[in-house]
């Protein structure tokens, strides 16, 4: 279940880029980085281009927060990981979204889909 609001979810999803901030463990926040992010359903997604060994991959791995910014909403989130049973709904929003090319096809290769995370409102 979701925490975003209807609102949240709608801008966020129709954003073309996520800009994504990780936390280190202290709680600083490192620099802004753009990604691509998803709908399905009500739930977002992200993935890694460069797959699990991604940098902001990892370190959103061991933090487990980071900072978002898209669609005008900035909120902090956290992650859980990506549902297998969804990895074509994933896969297809993706290219829905983004359309063709090599970047799109990047995207839904099993290295970049075995680091999908969704995103979820940090509560405080």
């Amino acid at each position: 279940m979701t925490n975003w609001t209807e609102n949240e979810v709608d801008r966020i999803g129709v954003a073309n880029e996520l800009r994504i901030a990780t936390k280190r463990t202290d709680g600083s926040v490192r620099s802004f980085v753009p990604i691509w992010v998803v709908r399905v359903g009500d739930d977002l997604y992200i993935r890694a281009y460069h797959g699990p060994g991604g940098s902001w991959y990892r370190q959103a791995q061991r933090s487990g927060r980071a900072m978002i910014r898209a669609g005008g909403i900035e909120r902090e989130v956290t992650f859980t990981p990506g549902d297998d049973a969804l990895r074509s709904s994933i896969d297809a929003a993706y290219r829905g979204k983004y359309g063709r090319g090599m970047y799109v096809d990047a995207m839904v290769t099993d290295d970049a889909a075995a680091a999908t995370l969704r995103l979820e409102p940090a509560e405080d």
